[in-house]
C-alpha cells in the first residue's frame, strides 16, 4: 500500500473518531483540568469556601461579591512563585483575575475540605 494512501486512511479515521468523541462528550459535564493552574483552581472551587473577616471587609468596601470570586476561580491565573504550595497541611495560593478582573488578586489557603479566602488585594 502506498505511503500516501496510508496517511489518508489514518487522517480519515482520526477525523471520524474525533467527531464521534465530540458528540459523545458534548452533553456530559466533563472538564479537562490537566494543567497546574487548572488543577489548583478546580480543587479550590470544589471545596467549601470561607471568607476571613479581612477579606469580607475588602469585598464589601469594593462592592464585590461571591460571583466575582467564583469568576476569578474559574478563569484566573495562579502565581506559583508568590504562593506557598508545599506548606503542610494547608498550601496557600495567590490567584490573579483575568481580563476585566485583572486588578483583583485573591490569596487562598486550601485545606482538606475548606478553602479560606485570606486576603483580597485590589490593584489600582
Amino acid at each position: 500500500m502506498a505511503w500516501l494512501k496510508r496517511i489518508g486512511y489514518y487522517l480519515i479515521g482520526l477525523s471520524l473518531g474525533s467527531i464521534v468523541v465530540l458528540f459523545i462528550w458534548k452533553n456530559k459535564d466533563v472538564s479537562f483540568d490537566y494543567g497546574m493552574d487548572a488543577r489548583t483552581l478546580k480543587t479550590i472551587r470544589i471545596r467549601t469556601k470561607i471568607y476571613s473577616p479581612e477579606a469580607q471587609a475588602i469585598l464589601a468596601q469594593n462592592k464585590l461579591d461571591s460571583l466575582t470570586v467564583n469568576a476569578i476561580l474559574k478563569n484566573g491565573d495562579v502565581f506559583f512563585g508568590q504562593s506557598k504550595p508545599r506548606i503542610k497541611p494547608c498550601p496557600e495560593y495567590l490567584i490573579n483575575g483575568k481580563d476585566s478582573l485583572e486588578h483583583i488578586q485573591l490569596y487562598f489557603k486550601r485545606c482538606d475540605s475548606v478553602a479560606t479566602l485570606q486576603k483580597v488585594i485590589i490593584k489600582n
